[in-house]
């Protein structure tokens, strides 16, 4: 067995910790598929999110797809010209929702997703897209109206949704041994927001700003615990409300420090 390096000095993914044994995609999804669930965000620097990797618990799994651990995505988030869905998070309304399409890189597999917050608790639900993803079809539009459904009631109307933020990043899925918990390791991040035809206006980058995020039930896993014996606290950041309050002048209350810290430069604005 390949010992673990005590710190590694590089982006970290999954090709850094070759002590790690692989689990493949059914499984991962048999033991921790999670599409309810508490998410915890961190945010870490290179060598600090290889420091956590090396020291993960025994028995934890690496997401492996045809020899490959780590993976491309890009999402387009779909919100009301109003920006509802961007409001409703940065204002921490207990009621939320996001919808957007998601591409694998790798695989070109396409999906569109609704994800629906009540307090603390996640619901992911998606299905198979086709067509570019700053689109929604017919088909897509339905199971959007069905999912807000429960949560939103008539109050959006899929409709009238429009793309508003691009994101693309590299993502390392790791298997929590003993319970059904799950983290996730992103890297390479990137954001463009739209404008007119759907052309990307304006962009951002943080290629050496890492993204870990746990996702278990409502009790902290043990990579929560272990993040915390090293120092790092859950960090208020999400891809689509970050990317869009440091590339637009909306409301970014609930995301300035993580502006302040990350994105210098970034509007922020007084409310």
């Amino acid at each position: 067995m390949t010992p673990r390096p005590v710190l590694a000095a590089t982006v970290p993914s999954a090709g850094t910790a070759p002590w790690l044994s692989s689990v493949g995609l059914d499984q991962l999804d048999a033991l921790a598929a999670l599409q309810s669930r508490v998410d915890r965000k961190y945010l870490l620097d290179p060598d600090s999110a290889a420091q956590f990797i090396a020291a993960l618990p025994g028995g934890t799994r690496v997401l492996d797809i045809d020899g490959r651990r780590d993976f491309g995505y890009e999402s387009v988030y779909f919100d009301t010209p109003q920006h509802a869905a961007y409001l409703l998070a940065a204002r921490k309304r207990r009621l939320r929702w996001k919808v957007r399409t998601r591409v694998y890189t790798d695989t070109d597999e396409r999906f569109v997703e609704v994800k629906t917050r009540r307090a603390a608790m996640t619901v992911k639900v998606r299905q198979p897209h086709d067509g570019p993803l700053t689109s929604l079809g017919t088909d897509d539009l339905r199971f959007v109206a069905d999912s807000l459904a429960p949560v939103c009631g008539p109050t959006v109307d899929p409709g009238a949704l429009v793309p508003s933020l691009h994101t693309a990043y590299r993502r390392t899925t790791f298997l929590l041994p003993g319970a059904a918990a799950r983290l996730t390791v992103d890297t390479d991040l990137g954001w463009a927001s739209f404008a007119g035809e759907n052309a990307p206006a304006e962009a951002v980058e943080r290629p050496h700003l890492v993204v870990v995020e746990t996702k278990a039930g409502r009790t902290p896993s043990s990579a929560d615990r272990l993040l915390w014996s090293l120092g790092h606290r859950p960090t208020k950041i999400s891809k689509f409300g970050t990317g869009l309050a440091a590339l637009t002048d909306l409301p970014a209350t609930k995301w300035r420090r993580v502006l302040r810290t990350h994105f210098p430069g970034a509007p922020l604005p007084a409310r």
